[in-house]
């Protein structure tokens, strides 16, 4: 007796219910916990309204099995037969225990411990150490994310980074959408296009927030994109990302290189020498990318690798003038290069002068959505589950979207 009420305390199992009996198999390494309530209680049960009847009597009873935290390397189970109670409008319903998850058969702990593991882990690895289906901790994950997010706030956003990345190589696209403030995903989407603005207005919209509290808004050139902010956020500034910007300007500038190396034998498998920063370089690229400066090699490669570093040195202006005096210079530098990768940039640059300009009063880029996005590709080269935009979605919310579980489950933080 003395047992069933330790373990009736460790489980916080409280009146009417306790711990009727155990049963301990050490050969099977189960822990087996029964859980019975009291003669003549009463029980509460939270209708679709979110109204709490109370005081209603068991109607009849359903056996129910939940899994638990394991009893040191013993599986342990809660077993319990659950009453179903008389509503007024005449309907029967099954009431919820206290200690029951969101999802079938797992108790909160036992949540909030698989939570913690698949936000550590591949969900796959995860599977194999709690001897849990896969699919059943994606439904479970799909059941957190969906339930949490309904209580988010964002009232708050104004300015926001938006990106598309492909779930797999050659698959369909996503669109992230990042609050650059809170250095978080707040949304995510299928496809690239501007309909994924209009999506995402919708899902700020119904979560307190406002189109029109969105200022500034972080994306690359795409005409799409361009396209959906000044449709639906009518009132935001776009300031096009640096990021995106040089990443035009490095293919450039090794169109060029590819096509001198034709002739230019030094040139060749040296790619990524013209694509770093001079800082980044291996001691052997630097000695090589010193050999390419000679005066008397005139390399176009180095021309343009030049260009290249000059573009990123107008994000050091000081002032908005000078930053566009700057890249004045710039423009007309590269469209006189005779290098006609870095001319077609150039005037791409051209296109979207304002939106480039404007980094300098909004001073954000996507560096925080890129940051979030290495640690999605780093976990989706080692997990499974991938393949459904549902599964991809959920792994982005759960690694980068900062989600609190304990809203919903309240033993999240006690793990």
């Amino acid at each position: 007796m003395m047992t069933q009420e330790l373990f009736q305390m460790a489980l916080n199992v409280t009146d009417p219910w306790y711990v009727k009996d155990l049963k301990f198999d050490s050969d099977n390494k189960r822990l087996d916990i029964y859980i019975d309530f009291k003669r003549g209680s009463t029980f509460s049960y939270q209708s679709d309204d979110e109204t709490e009847l109370v005081g209603l009597k068991a109607y009849d009873t359903t056996d129910k099995v939940w899994r638990h935290l394991n009893f040191f390397e013993h599986e342990c189970y809660l077993h319990a037969r659950v009453p179903r109670v008389k509503l007024p409008d005449g309907k029967v319903k099954l009431i919820t225990t206290p200690w029951e998850g969101l999802s079938n058969g797992f108790t909160l702990l036992f949540e909030a411990l698989l939570l913690q593991l698949v936000s550590a882990m591949p969900v796959k690895k995860v599977a194999d150490i709690t001897k849990v289906s896969d699919d059943k901790l994606w439904d479970m994950i799909d059941r957190y994310i969906e339930s949490t997010r309904i209580h988010e706030d964002f009232s708050e956003v104004s300015a926001i980074g938006m990106d598309e990345t492909s779930r797999a190589k050659g698959h369909d696209y996503i669109t992230l959408f990042v609050d650059l403030k809170e250095r978080r995903t707040i949304y995510i989407t299928t496809g690239k296009g501007s309909a994924t603005v209009e999506a995402f207005v919708e899902d700020l919209e119904a979560h307190n927030g406002s189109a029109s509290a969105i200022k500034d808004v972080s994306c690359d050139m795409s005409p799409a994109f361009t396209k959906g902010v000044k449709t639906y956020l009518k009132e935001a500034k776009i300031t096009y990302d640096k990021f995106h910007i040089i990443k035009l300007i490095n293919e450039a500038v090794d169109k060029v290189r590819r096509a001198e190396a034709v002739e230019m034998k030094i040139l060749k498998g040296t790619k990524y020498l013209f694509l770093k920063n001079q800082q980044n370089l291996t001691q052997k690229q630097s000695a090589t990318l010193e050999t390419c400066t000679l005066s008397n090699m005139n390399l176009k490669t180095v021309r343009a690798y030049n260009i290249r570093m000059a573009f990123q040195d107008i994000y050091a202006a000081k002032t908005e003038d000078e930053f566009v005096t700057y890249l004045k210079k710039w423009y007309y530098w590269a469209t006189h290069s005779q290098l006609e990768p870095i001319k077609k940039v150039a005037k791409t640059i051209k296109r979207h002068w304002n939106g480039i300009v404007n980094y300098h009063q909004s001073n954000i880029n996507n560096g925080v959505l890129e940051g979030l996005n290495s640690v999605i590709q780093a976990t989706k080269s080692k997990a499974r589950g991938y393949k459904t935009f549902r599964n991809y979605k959920n792994i982005v919310y759960l690694l980068t979207g900062k989600l609190d579980f304990s809203i919903v489950n309240c033993k999240y933080k006690e793990i």
